[in-house]
């Protein structure tokens, strides 16, 4: 191979890597405009309307939360049903979802983090590694991301 094939060969990939990118970043944009949009809506509105201050005030994972979440019921099941970046989406939880419903997810948790009386992401971390079964690798990658949304807050 000559110098100029393989600046050609690599060009190629750079230019395939740039293409899967793109693919992964436009599926994260359409997740971010569609996330949850459907908690403006019937059946869900009504019972997040009730229970998210409630949910606000509890500690997450604490028997209380815990509680609250199977009050909601329908409203949860519909919107787990409907939204592939919840573990309780998949027959097999986190194990069947995608980096892009991970991600999704991820994000969620910080959002919902921050919108919680004593919420933290690295809590929820800890907690969700109990209630969704994953190991110490996927709990550290999640720590690294949360020490990257807290270095841009």
């Amino acid at each position: 191979m000559t110098k100029a094939e393989c600046q050609v060969e690599t060009i190629k990939h750079i230019e395939l890597v740039r293409k899967f990118i793109r693919l992964f970043t436009d599926k994260l944009t359409t997740r971010g405009v569609e996330h949850d949009r459907l908690k403006l809506e019937s059946p869900e509105v009504e019972i997040f309307t009730e229970f998210t201050p409630k949910l606000a005030e509890a500690t997450y994972g604490s028997e209380e939360y815990n509680n609250f979440l199977r009050e909601m019921g329908v409203a949860l099941e519909h919107h787990y049903a409907n939204y592939r970046h919840h573990p309780e989406h998949f027959e097999k939880g986190i194990n069947d979802m995608t980096l892009i419903d991970i991600v999704e997810m991820l994000c969620d948790w910080q959002a919902a983090s921050a919108r919680q009386l004593n919420g933290n992401l690295l809590k929820s971390i800890e907690v969700n590694a109990e209630r969704f079964g994953y190991g110490e690798q996927l709990k550290q990658i999640f720590i690294n991301t949360a020490k990257m949304f807290d270095e841009q807050i």
